[in-house]
């Protein structure tokens, strides 16, 4: 094996990092094997390419370091100190890379593989649960990493590709993002049960106009859906505490501290009443949102394909509601 001239072009000790590992990058295995055989014909045959593809990589390796990583004789080659400081790198750095790869194989497995789901606090201890039971029915062995936020920071995390999929509510409408409406929500004005209001089965959110409220932060969904229904009915709401767990509000309401809208329970609060709204329609959306143009692994379609088999029927607590919007309010 000839080398070539040195006063050829390579890596400078100022190049740019990324320029370093597009040129080094393909060459290091090549490397490794000749480095353990310490034979360029038997390390050909092994990675199964040509003698000659194999001496002109290491050769322009070299090259590009600016160092010679070999001391030849004839076909048989050993390590200089350069080579073996090189090489105890290159091994973890090759380790690394096949330990990466077999972890996207293993999660794009079709029975084993993984799912990044994001979904809302508010359905977290009954909607997704009882979700990922059914869905697993058919496929036992697929894996979740699962994620709860408010919807911006879901979609945000979505965009930066740490999602498959989200559960998010308004229904995103985004030129980068996919989104299909499942399901909506009905929305409940809830008092302490001492409030004037408490007696009362249905209410018209203009005779909350002087009330304080409680609510989520701005930024979450329903937080905006409450700004928008109360502007609806003709008022600003009065915030008195900001939270960002609806259960965290129900305990607040409970205390005496506001009102605030609210979807229902999975489990009855005391100290509370739950009032359906009348005269507008006091709902959210319930929707699933995906990158655009992502390709989805085999586990990934899977439960997409699910999700949307669950159209109008995501929501356990969903129904119909005898007391509908538009009715007029009454004791």
């Amino acid at each position: 094996m000839q080398h070539q001239d040195r006063s050829q072009p390579h890596v400078s000790q100022n190049s740019d990092a990324q320029d370093i590992v597009t040129l080094l990058a393909p060459r290091l295995a090549y490397f490794a094997g000749v480095a353990r055989t310490e034979h360029v014909t038997r390390a050909a045959e092994q990675l199964r390419i040509p003698q000659s593809t194999l001496s002109r990589a290491l050769v322009r390796l070299e090259r590009d370091l600016g160092v010679d990583l070999f001391a030849r004789r004839g076909r048989t080659v050993s390590l200089t100190p350069a080579g073996r400081t090189f090489l105890t790198s290159v091994e973890r750095a090759l380790g690394e890379v096949e330990r990466a790869a077999e972890s996207v194989r293993a999660d794009a497995d079709p029975a084993s593989g993984k799912v990044a789901f994001g979904f809302l606090h508010t359905m977290g201890s009954e909607t997704v649960p009882g979700l990922i039971r059914a869905f697993r029915a058919d496929h036992p062995r697929i894996r979740f990493s699962l994620v709860q936020n408010y919807g911006e920071a879901m979609l945000e995390r979505l965009r930066a590709g740490e999602l498959d999929l989200c559960l998010t509510s308004p229904v995103p409408d985004a030129p980068d993002l996919v989104a299909r409406r499942l399901d909506e929500q009905r929305l409940r004005l809830v008092v302490p049960d001492d409030h004037r209001l408490a007696s009362r089965k249905r209410v018209r959110l203009a005779e909350t106009a002087e009330e304080a409220f409680v609510t989520l932060e701005p930024g979450y969904g329903l937080r905006r859906i409450t700004d928008d229904l109360c502007r609806e009915a003709g008022f600003k709401p009065r915030i008195a505490f900001e939270g960002e767990e609806a259960e965290t509000l129900r305990g607040l309401v409970a205390a005496g501290l506001g009102v605030a809208l609210l979807p229902p329970p999975a489990v009855p609060r005391p100290g509370v009443v739950e009032l359906t709204v009348t005269g507008q329609r006091a709902v959210r959306e319930i929707g699933v949102a995906w990158l655009d143009g992502h390709p989805d692994t085999p586990p990934v379609a899977a439960f997409k394909q699910f999700l949307l088999s669950r159209k109008g029927k995501l929501l356990p607590q969903m129904g119909s509601d005898p007391e509908a919007d538009v009715s007029p309010s009454g004791a």
